[in-house]
């Protein structure tokens, strides 16, 4: 059974997810722990934890189909207007086994429990992370910092970094690299939930050392944060912030590509790496599971390492 590890935060990291749970791999997921925004906001404003929601999700993304119960309890936002309104119960657990636990792998691990997830989620890092971006401003630039605000911001961003900016990568997380027989990043908000990811120092060397096979999966629609970026922007910037990264693919799903591949095609090929480019999109905007599945299962077939 081959080993992969898929790498983001949010809805992207769960959409891999959910197409990787339909394969007979062992699936790994390590996701960022720099969001700010809503309920992890939140908590993070008052708790030196790790953001929960992320992780939530991709417990959430990964449960067993035998505890839908459980995995919808997670995923259930309390009502109201007191201060529980708006917090899904899933972080509120998260955040007491975060307590109670005195290492956050731990934390999670119980959680996944919970839910029966079919893979194991790990942070990328045991620290909690900051993120802060450089956004072109006139004829200079400015700084942002948070990983909401630089979501939001208007502006392109100019260079992309994590504070503390050398806080070190879970060992369980590097040791899933090394044991890996692919690694798979995106979809997800490139800026904030892909390229944080390469930023860590420790964490981008194994990815640099890891004899597996890596692929990355573009977005189907553009964002607030890379509002403009061409899809071979995205793989350019990618490309500026892998430094000794090999990449064997790049997936393709947007229509635009499969319309016209040529740049894109360019781009991949700058990173050593083949397009794939296939009809991934549900509705236009976010990926259909069942096709990004058979892409990704092709690939695992097609080319085992």
């Amino acid at each position: 059974m081959q080993k992969v590890v898929a790498f983001g935060g949010g809805r992207g990291l769960s959409a891999s997810l959910r197409a990787l749970a339909k394969l007979d791999v062992d699936l790994t997921a390590v996701v960022t722990v720099a969001d700010d925004g809503g309920s992890s906001g939140d908590i993070r404003a008052t708790r030196p934890v790790l953001p929960p929601g992320d992780l939530r999700k991709a417990l959430v993304a990964t449960a067993d189909p035998s505890r839908a119960e459980a995995a919808e309890l997670f995923s259930h936002r309390f009502g109201g207007d007191d201060f529980l309104a708006g917090h899904p119960v899933g972080n509120i657990v998260l955040l007491s086994l975060l307590e109670r636990h005195a290492n956050p792998v731990e934390a999670v691990a119980a959680a996944g429990r919970m839910v029966g997830t079919r893979a194991r989620v790990l942070p990328m890092s045991c620290t909690p992370l900051v993120i802060e971006a450089d956004l072109a401003e006139g004829s200079g630039t400015r700084t942002i910092t948070g990983q909401h605000d630089v979501a939001v911001a208007d502006g392109q961003v100019e260079d992309v970094r994590l504070l503390p900016a050398d806080a070190p990568a879970c060992p369980e997380t590097l040791a899933a690299v090394a044991e890996a027989d692919w690694l798979v990043f995106g979809p997800g908000s490139w800026y904030t939930s892909v390229i944080p990811h390469l930023l860590l120092p420790s964490l981008r060397e194994g990815i640099a050392a890891s004899t597996a096979r890596k692929a990355v999966v573009l977005n189907l629609s553009e964002e607030k944060e890379t509002d403009g970026l061409t899809l071979a922007g995205h793989v350019d910037t990618l490309r500026r912030y892998a430094e000794g990264v090999r990449f064997h693919y790049v997936v393709s799903g947007d229509a635009r590509t499969l319309a016209d591949p040529r740049s894109l095609n360019s781009a991949a090929q700058s990173l050593e790496a083949r397009l794939v480019a296939a009809d991934l999109a549900a509705d236009g905007v976010t990926h259909d599971v069942a096709s990004l599945a058979a892409v990704l299962g092709k690939l695992l077939v097609e080319d085992g390492g």
